[in-house]
């Protein structure tokens, strides 16, 4: 069965983050993406303590396609460190998970 993965990054703004999305299934890394907005972080950041509103930018890819998809986030992103973390998705509907195939297909990098 293959695998698949939830990816988590977060943007600067839902405009951002928007963009990204539809730019990701364009080129088919991504089956569906959700955002989430009103995200205050706090991290450390170049030896200080940062805030930070942000918008969250959650993906669902296969993971054959995962380190495609870090080279294209980091190529795309604004941040000059974006957030990239991946979790497995270790079960689904069979309906959901065959939709997720389908509709990631990726060839090549289309800007």
């Amino acid at each position: 069965m293959e695998s698949f993965l939830l990816v988590t990054t977060t943007c600067a703004s839902r405009e951002e983050a928007e963009v990204l999305a539809e730019k990701l299934l364009k080129v088919r890394l991504i089956a569906c993406a959700n955002i989430f907005s009103g995200v205050h972080s706090i991290f450390h950041w170049r030896g200080k303590i940062e805030r930070a509103e942000e918008v969250v930018l959650q993906v669902k890819c296969r993971k054959r396609y995962f380190r495609d998809l870090v080279e294209w986030i980091q190529t795309h992103h604004s941040y000059e460190l974006p957030e990239i973390l991946a979790l497995p998705i270790v079960d689904g509907s069979r309906e959901y998970l065959d939709w997720m195939m389908e509709e990631t297909r990726f060839t090549e990098f289309d800007n």
